[in-house]
């Protein structure tokens, strides 16, 4: 979680706790607060040091019970602003590709269960180091940033450690589409679509392919990462977006899962990569 997203909590946390503290009726003590909607104990502790995130509803019962109503449209501004948090690409990639690739290092370190959806291009975790390096060279171009292309292939390169912990669990779903695009030269992208079909059947990754011919029930569109059930990152071309509001995990959650019913797997998912190895270009 990014430090200017996790300040915004904090300083909601801090004026929850001032609320609390200046009732018209009477200072409230936290275990007060907790009894008269019944929630467990540590909640309001969570929710005043911004260790966890306040639905409209919390803010709504806060103030009841505080005494402050007129603060309930100041305090859900404020969630507002921070429930989908934006890190652009330009303030990102000031330093470079390697520092953002970092991040995803230790987003991944401390997550279990990953769910991801990619339409245009062959997942991160499962590139090869010459396939990431033509990514990140015409990301770098498109965005205009640093030229730290190799120091951000060996940091995307260690991300790929997790597929061999048995205590992670990958369960990734690309459209057939990726598996043709022509972001690198042919000779790059046939050792790619190899390292890919040796992916599966690895205990740590479940790999589903759409095929371009199958019938879906939603557009396969932006591509995006579900950690834990419980926070999404997704990419656009200005931003990245990291999302933890319950609505819309869920929301990504249910998108994930109508996308899988379309996924071919195991044999029929190597057929659909060995097809695509064959179509290359000859040299």
């Amino acid at each position: 979680m990014s430090t200017d997203y996790q300040q915004a909590r904090e300083a909601l946390g801090a004026r929850l706790r001032d609320l609390r503290l200046s009732a018209p009726g009477g200072r409230l003590t936290g275990e007060q607060l907790a009894e008269t909607y019944g929630w467990n104990k540590s909640k309001v502790s969570k929710l005043e040091n911004g260790r966890q995130t306040p639905t409209p509803d919390d803010l709504r019962k806060w103030v009841d019970a505080t005494g402050h109503l007129d603060a309930y449209d100041e305090l859900l501004a404020r969630l507002r602003g921070f429930e989908s948090h934006i890190r652009s690409w330009r303030r990102q990639l000031a330093a470079g590709h390697k520092p953002v690739q970092d991040t995803h290092l230790s987003a991944h370190e401390n997550a279990s269960v990953f769910r991801g959806w990619e339409s245009a291009m062959i997942f991160g975790i499962l590139q090869t180091p010459d396939y990431a390096r033509s990514i990140f060279t015409r990301y770098a171009e498109l965005q205009q940033s640093p030229r730290d292309v190799e120091e951000a292939v060996r940091s995307r390169m260690r991300r790929q450690d997790a597929l061999y912990d048995s205590s992670k669990r990958f369960h990734l779903i690309m459209w057939e589409a990726a598996l043709r695009a022509l972001i690198c030269p042919p000779s790059v992208l046939a050792s790619q679509l190899d390292r890919l079909a040796g992916t599966i059947g690895m205990d740590t990754v479940q790999l589903g392919i759409i095929p371009l011919s199958a019938l879906l029930k939603i557009p396969p569109a932006t591509a995006f990462w579900i950690y834990d059930d419980r926070q999404v990152i997704v990419e656009t071309w200005h931003a990245e977006l990291w999302i933890d509001d319950q609505d819309s995990v869920n929301t990504h959650l249910r998108t994930w899962k109508t996308l899988q019913e379309s996924a071919a797997y195991g044999a029929d998912a190597h057929n659909l990569i060995h097809a695509a190895r064959r179509a290359l270009p000859r040299r």
